[in-house]
């Protein structure tokens, strides 16, 4: 994320517009001259680190959310770093640059202020000279939905950063909930953004449903592995890698028949050897009948 600074005026002196807006939070009316105002990015909508991504309907709810949330420092929530304060927001589309999802690049767009004082004058010739540039935000949302099957995130077999065909895996972060801050940060998470996301705590239910999630993957893992393995004892000539590969894309039902399969024709390939002898056989001096 980033700091821009493209409001009319020079040096962060917001025009009549922007300070009336500006006003809106002030208990006593600031002059524009005691005022510096700069605009910055705040998140958008393509696929992060995290391989998580807000869409655009959840960017125009955090704009609502965000205006009015101080701006502080590496997410340490405590009232000494309050330093500036959101008085607008918009998302700002452009369909041209396309993102790791398919769709159309937005971003949400935010325009602060702080006030000119002495211990601000750092901060302001900092950000006038292009060192404090990077910003994330701390937010929470409602649902994560895998990109690929809908469900929700952890309870599907799915695995982010994951190619399933030409698809990409990734969680679609939906229904904001809350904005906290925003901060000023060395490093940001998103790759053009940076988002610090909260969810706040997990209670039992989605903590059994993750539990179970994850003893379903190991459960078709392991299937996908057996697959594989009968497949190649099956036929000499099977490319166990290909196969391997391709029982990624195969859900359990399938996985299930294609293992029944599997296990007729190995069996046809190589069938049991009798290892005991009938009761008809006669004895030697060297071996005697094992009866079972």
């Amino acid at each position: 994320m980033e700091i821009q600074k493209d409001l009319t005026g020079a040096s962060g002196v917001p025009a009549e517009a922007e300070l009336a807006e500006i006003n809106r939070f002030a208990k006593s009316p600031l002059q524009a001259e005691e005022v510096y105002a700069f605009s910055l990015r705040l998140c958008d909508n393509e696929v992060d680190r995290d391989w998580e991504r807000f869409d655009e309907t959840a960017l125009n709810a955090l704009g609502d959310l965000f205006v009015g949330k101080s701006g502080i420092f590496d997410h340490q929530w405590t009232a000494e770093g309050q330093t500036a304060r959101i008085y607008r927001a918009q998302v700002v589309r452009e369909p041209a640059q396309m993102t790791a999802a398919g769709d159309g690049y937005c971003w949400l767009k935010a325009w602060a202020y702080l006030l000119r004082t002495e211990k601000n004058a750092d901060l302001i010739a900092e950000i006038e000279g292009g060192i404090k540039r990077e910003v994330s935000v701390g937010c929470s949302v409602a649902r994560r939905v895998c990109s690929i099957c809908g469900a929700e995130g952890g309870t599907c077999q799915h695995v982010p950063g994951q190619r399933y065909g030409e698809r990409l895996c990734y969680l679609e972060l939906r229904e904001p909930t809350d904005a906290y801050e925003w901060s000023f940060v060395a490093v940001p998470a998103q790759r053009k953004a940076g988002v610090l996301k909260r969810y706040g705590p997990e209670d039992e239910g989605v903590a059994r449903l993750r539990a179970q999630a994850e003893l379903g993957r190991k459960y078709l893992q392991e299937l996908r592995r057996e697959v594989t393995r009968l497949a190649m004892l099956a036929d000499d000539g099977v490319d166990g890698g290909a196969l391997a590969k391709a029982t990624e894309h195969l859900a359990e039902p399938e996985l299930l028949e294609l293992k029944r399969v599997y296990e007729a024709q190995v069996a046809r390939r190589f069938p049991p050897s009798p290892q005991l002898r009938s009761r008809g056989t006669a004895r030697t001096e060297d071996k005697m009948e094992f009866l079972i």
